[in-house]
C-alpha cells in the first residue's frame, strides 16, 4: 500500500525563511568537506535562490592560493553538478574568495579580519560573519581562541561559529572543549554541527510524532517493546583511516548520529516548536538514558571489525589491510548495544543500536516494535504471529511503513502481514536536500534547532563512559570479533538481542 500526497499538497513545499547578507568564512578549505558537501550545499541554496545578493564566501587555509585558484579548484570538484548549472555557477563562483590563513598564527587571523571588513564593504555583508571550522578537531579550541583573541566574536547578534564533529574524544575532553568555546563565546554564539539532523527524514520523526493524533498515544512502554536503531554502511574505511583508527564505529557514528536520533525518538513533546524547548527535551533523554548494564559493561555491547570478502572479481580488503590501518589493530568497525532510557515513557524497553562499515545493504532507519496482540486468535500464514512494526527510514529510499496484519486470501482465517509505504520521492517528487543544505542555511539565520547544545553533548559522551574506560583500560573484557564483509556484522551481535528472544530487522 502507498500513502501519496495530492497535488494541491506539492505547492508552497518550501516557504524558506530569508538569510540576511552574510559572510561565511570556511576554516579548512582546502580540504574534503569543503569539496564535498559544504560548497556543493552553498551552491545548492544559491540555485534555490535562498543566498541574499549580499553574501560573500571566504576559503581559508594554510595553502596560498588565490581567489581564483580557489574558484578553479571548486568548479573542478562540482563538475558534475556545474554541467547542467553552467550560467548559475559563474555567477557564484564570484562570492568565492580566498584569504591564506593559519590558525595558529594570531598575525594571519588578524591579516583575515582586515580582509573581511574590506569584503563586508564589497559585498554589503553588514558584518554578519558565520565562521565554520573544517579543521582536524585538535585545532577547535585554538581556533576558537584565535578568533576570540582578533575580535571576530565580539557580536553576538552578528558572529557566530559553527564547530564539526567529533566535539571531544569523552566526557571530560567534551567538557574541557566546552569551557573554552564558552570562554570564547556565548551558547547562542555555538553551533554544533551534526548532519544527521539535517536530513528531513530525521526531522520528519517530530512530525510524524507530534502532528498525528493517532501516533503520540501508542508512543509509549505500554504499546512499544524495543526499538532498534541502525545505521549500516557498505563501504569501508576507505581514506579515513587516519582518522578512523583513533575513532571506531563508537565515537565516529554512535556517540553523535544514533545517540541523536534516539533522543528525537524518545523525546517528550516540546511545549513549543522553538529552538530551546526541543534541545531542552532531547537533553533529557540523554540525562536519563543509560547502558543496560553499567556494573558489566560488556554483557550489553558488542565491537566487531570486518574480514575480508567479496568475490574474485570484485575482492574487499579487511579492515587491518586498508592503507594506513595498523595490522594488529583493535579499532572497531562494527558496533552495538542495549540501553535503557529511565523515565515513565520507556521504562523497561530496550533501545538497541547498532552500526557499521562494510555491512550487507547502506541504510540508516528507526523500528519500532510493537507488542503483541495479548491473544493469538488467527493462525499465521508465516508461521507465526508477526507484531505490528513502524519503520523510519532516514536513508536511502526515505520514508516510512507501517506493518500490520491482514486475512490472508483463501478458506479460512489466516493473517499474515503486510506494509504500508510512505515515500518522499514518490509522495513530493523533488530532490532531497543534503542535510548540510539545511544547516548551513540555520547556522546563517542564526536558528540553533538541529544543533547540539553543551548539555546534549557532556550527556551523551557520558552515557558511553563505561564502554570508552572499558577499552581503554580492560580491552579483553570487550573484545573485538571479526565478521566478513558485506554480512550483518558478527554473529554475537545477533547473540545480544537472543538474550532477550528478539531478532535484529534485516531490511
Amino acid at each position: 500500500m502507498d500513502i501519496t500526497c495530492t497535488n494541491p499538497l506539492r505547492i508552497g513545499l518550501r516557504q524558506e525563511r530569508v538569510i540576511p547578507p552574510q559572510c561565511l568564512v570556511i576554516f579548512g578549505a582546502s580540504g574534503d568537506l569543503t569539496q564535498r558537501k559544504l560548497i556543493p550545499a552553498l551552491f545548492e541554496l544559491f540555485k534555490q535562490r535562498r543566498l541574499p545578493s549580499e553574501f560573500a564566501v571566504v576559503g581559508c587555509a594554510r595553502r596560498s592560493w588565490s581567489n581564483e585558484e580557489f574558484r578553479r579548484r571548486m568548479s573542478t570538484a562540482l563538475t558534475e553538478q556545474i554541467k547542467q548549472n553552467k550560467t548559475e555557477w559563474e555567477i557564484f563562483s564570484s562570492y568565492l574568495f580566498y584569504e591564506p590563513v593559519d590558525l595558529q598564527k594570531s598575525q594571519d587571523v588578524f591579516k583575515l579580519g582586515k580582509r573581511l571588513e574590506a569584503i563586508d564593504q564589497l559585498k554589503a555583508t553588514h558584518g554578519n560573519r558565520t565562521f565554520y571550522l573544517s579543521v582536524a578537531p585538535k585545532f577547535y579550541a585554538s581556533g576558537c581562541k584565535a578568533l576570540s583573541e582578533a575580535g571576530l566574536l565580539n557580536d553576538p547578534k552578528r558572529n557566530r561559529i559553527v564547530i564539526e564533529k567529533p566535539f571531544g574524544r569523552d566526557y571530560s575532553s567534551a567538557q574541557q572543549l566546552n569551557k573554552v568555546v564558552q570562554s570564547c563565546a556565548i551558547e547562542s554564539q555555538i553551533f554544533r554541527i551534526d548532519h544527521y539532523l539535517g536530513k528531513e527524514t530525521v526531522q520528519n520523526i517530530l512530525v510524524l510524532r507530534f502532528a498525528n493524533s493517532i501516533f503520540e498515544p501508542i508512543w509509549n512502554r505500554n504499546y512499544i517493546s524495543n526499538v532498534q536503531i541502525t545505521s549500516a554502511e557498505t563501504v569501508g574505511v576507505e581514506d579515513r583511516a587516519g582518522y578512523y583508527e583513533g575513532s571506531g564505529a563508537l565515537r565516529d557514528m554512535v556517540q553523535n548520529h544514533l545517540t541523536q536520533m534516539l533522543a528525537i525518538t524518545a523525546m517528550e513533546p516540546p511545549g513549543h516548536f522553538d529552538p530551546e524547548s526541543i534541545r531542552n527535551e532531547k537533553a533529557k533523554v540523554l540525562q536519563a538514558a543509560h547502558l543496560a548494564n553499567e556494573l558489566e559493561p560488556w554483557e550489553c555491547c558488542v565491537r566487531g571489525q570486518y574480514k575480508e570478502g567479496g568475490n574474485q572479481a570484485n575482492p574487499l580488503l579487511s579492515y587491518r589491510e586498508e592503507p594506513g590501518v595498523n595490522p594488529n589493530s583493535t579499532t572497531e568497525t562494527f558496533v552495538a548495544m542495549k540501553l535503557f532510557v529511565n523515565n515513565w515513557r520507556w521504562q523497561g524497553v530496550p533501545f538497541y543500536v547498532r552500526t557499521g562499515k562494510r555491512l550487507a545493504k547502506r541504510v540508516s532507519e528507526v523500528v519500532l516494535n510493537f507488542r503483541e496482540a495479548p491473544v493469538h486468535l488467527f493462525d499465521a500464514a508465516g508461521g507465526s504471529p508477526t507484531s505490528n512494526q513502524l519503520v523510519l527510514r532516514i536513508q536511502p529510499n526515505e520514508g516510512a511503513e507501517f506493518r500490520f496484519d491482514v486475512k490472508s486470501p483463501g478458506s479460512g482465517m489466516r493473517s499474515r502481514p503486510v506494509e504500508m509505504e510512505f515515500s518522499y520521492d514518490e509522495s513530493f517528487g523533488e530532490p532531497f536536500d543534503d542535510g548540510y543544505v539545511r544547516l548551513l542555511a540555520d547556522a546563517m539565520l542564526g536558528d540553533p534547532t538541529l544543533f547540539t547544545r553543551s548539555d546534549e553533548v557532556e550527556a551523551a559522551w557520558r552515557l558511553y563512559t563505561p564502554l570508552l574506560e572499558l577499552i581503554e583500560d580492560s580491552p579483553w573484557q570487550l573484545p573485538i570479533y571479526p565478521y566478513e564483509s558485506r554480512t550483518w556484522g558478527p554473529a554475537e551481535a545477533d547473540s545480544l538481542l537472543a538474550k532477550d528472544n528478539l531478532l535484529w530487522r534485516r531490511p
